[in-house]
């Protein structure tokens, strides 16, 4: 081997020891983005990260694409605002390189309306707002056939689309929201897919007064903790991670913010 190649190996052997050390340098401040939804147990989180010693930022997003976007490109370590069906989902659409890092809570979604009582009084030719991604869209339609206002194709499950209906018997117009958006949209029809964090912050109406809940039957909906593919091993997020399980502080606040409507996800 010539000398010239041989310092030529010598330094990318070294570059690439250097730029793996680069990638596990877990020092500084643990960044964690997340939504409105989910913020006040996670500040909760933080303060107690910070009485044992370890720095955390919670950066706070208003939409479900930018904290996705933000750990891809490092500016973030972790999330926590979607469930597995919506990451993947993420991932296919954004070539993301995401994964679930750890459970946090499930919560229960509903069925809601400020015109109705009963789900019987939903009237023929009714208008029904559901959540517009394809995801979350579908855990909405999932419930209006658990309340038996439609039917969908059999095997459609957790990517059920509006097209999958098969039985409208009430000659429901089913509308897509922004999910963030639908406890605002509660004025201008008749029943709406609800997540009670939301409507509790929007003070639209009581959280607790849905017509159908969910029941918690889709483990998959368990809210995960993710990461960029290869940072499994930061030691800040396994840390933080076990306070916001373990700690009796946060718990106090989980069941403050969300009452019982939620349930930890890493009991299921």
């Amino acid at each position: 081997m010539n000398i010239a190649r041989h310092f030529a190996l010598a330094a990318s052997v070294a570059l690439l020891a250097f730029s793996a050390v680069a990638a596990e340098n877990y020092s500084g401040p643990l960044k964690v983005g997340t939504t409105a939804a989910f913020a006040p147990p996670l500040e909760t989180a933080v303060a107690e990260a910070k009485k044992q010693g370890l720095n955390v930022e919670l950066v706070e997003f208003t939409d479900w694409t930018a904290p996705n976007v933000s750990v891809e490109n490092g500016d973030i370590d972790v999330n926590l605002f979607q469930h597995k069906p919506f990451l993947e989902n993420a991932n296919q659409q954004g070539g993301f390189h995401l994964v679930p890092y750890a459970p946090a809570i499930i919560n229960n979604i509903g069925l809601y309306s400020k015109k109705h009582t009963a789900i019987d009084q939903i009237p023929d030719g009714g208008t029904v707002a559901i959540a517009n991604d394809p995801i979350n869209g579908a855990r909405g339609l999932l419930l209006l056939q658990k309340a038996k206002l439609i039917t969908l194709k059999p095997g459609a499950g957790l990517k059920s689309t509006v097209d999958d209906i098969v039985s409208n018997p009430k000659h429901l117009k089913i509308i897509e929201v922004e999910a963030v958006q639908l406890s605002r949209s509660l004025d201008e029809v008749d029943l709406a897919q609800g997540y009670p964090h939301y409507l509790r912050l929007s003070k639209t109406i009581d959280s607790n007064n849905a017509l159908l809940f969910d029941g918690l039957e889709h483990p998959e909906y368990v809210i995960q903790f993710v990461i960029r593919d290869g940072h499994q091993n930061d030691p800040r997020l396994a840390k933080f991670v076990d306070i916001y399980q373990h700690s009796p502080v946060v718990r106090a606040k989980l069941d403050d913010f969300y009452g019982k409507l939620y349930q930890p996800g890493w009991s299921q």
